[in-house]
């Protein structure tokens, strides 16, 4: 007699183990938290055995769901991985990856790269995480993300960091402000004007006051956002100036904004995959994460600009 469970049952075992949770897993492949429970049913009914502890507050892996956990990863990834790899069949797969991106990064850079893997694999589907820097890691950390796009985490001992650029701080003000006519602007310079700035939770705040611990602003901001796409609509309402990386600058000219390269010190910030250390990534994951490392090759300089613009 054959075991009655199927790959659907496996893919949503593999999801509770990965987010220890029926309500996270049931989202993470999109169905009702009540079929998601039925399939962890119907699978333990086929194999006879129980592979969940559960109560009201928690969800652990028995002493045999623990057994069973990699051989059920193992199998699922292999068959992924030999679809994936055929063009007939991969255009008609279905699954789902987790991206956790800096804001920056969500709206200037992912964006082609999520055409471009969908246009590949479109029912595969992509969720899209963008937070803070903190939050970024600490979802890659906890399985949340399958890995995530920050330029944080290279001193972290549970996340690797794999560099994708090197991108520097400029000014950002309106094209009618003194410091537009300027070819290059210092730190001083730019404090004594309005600025806003970034609050206390964001990393590039974090960032910034430690590489700009000598240079004192001599007034506080106006104003404090948590992400640096909120800080340029108040710069460009004409709130004041800010320093903002590069690449959340918009790519093509625009009518009201412009930026001036920032100097005395230059400070730079290093962008980057952000996966957690020792976890294998299932094919689907892998195959975006190769998409990212393409399109940065193949674009050089274009899709994520290293220089700040003109």
């Amino acid at each position: 007699m054959g075991v009655n469970f199927d790959l659907n049952d496996l893919q949503a075992f593999r999801a509770v183990v990965e987010l220890g949770s029926f309500r996270k897993a049931a989202d993470a492949v999109n169905i009702s938290q009540p079929a998601l429970s039925r399939r962890i049913d119907k699978l333990e009914e086929a194999l006879g055995v129980r592979l969940f502890e559960r109560t009201t507050r928690s969800v652990t892996l028995t002493t045999v769901g623990r057994v069973f956990a990699p051989s059920a990863e193992q199998l699922l990834d292999d068959l992924d991985a030999a679809l994936l790899g055929i063009r007939d069949v991969s255009s008609s797969r279905l699954g789902h990856v987790t991206i956790a991106c800096v804001p920056s990064v969500a709206y200037y850079f992912l964006p082609s790269v999520i055409a471009n893997y969908r246009s590949r694999y479109p029912r595969i589907r992509v969720k899209l995480l963008d937070a803070s820097a903190n939050e970024v890691l600490g979802a890659v950390i906890s399985g949340e993300a399958d890995f995530g796009v920050s330029f944080m985490g290279s001193q972290e001992a549970e996340v690797e960091f794999k560099v994708l650029l090197q991108e520097r701080f400029v000014a950002a003000c309106r094209r009618d402000h003194p410091l537009a006519r300027k070819k290059r602007v210092s730190w001083s310079e730019l404090y004594e004007h309005e600025y806003v700035s970034v609050d206390k939770t964001s990393g590039n705040r974090l960032l910034l006051d430690q590489a700009l611990a000598a240079v004192a602003p001599r007034v506080p901001s106006v104003c404090e956002t948590r992400h640096v796409t909120t800080m340029l609509g108040l710069v460009e309402a004409g709130l004041g100036v800010a320093a903002v990386p590069s690449m959340a600058m918009p790519v093509r000219e625009h009518p009201i904004l412009t930026s001036v390269p920032l100097v005395d010190p230059v400070v730079t910030r290093r962008v980057g995959i952000v996966s957690r250390r020792g976890r294998q990534l299932t094919p689907a994951a892998q195959e975006f994460y190769r998409t990212i490392i393409d399109s940065k090759r193949s674009s050089g300089t274009g899709a994520v600009r290293k220089k700040a613009p003109k």
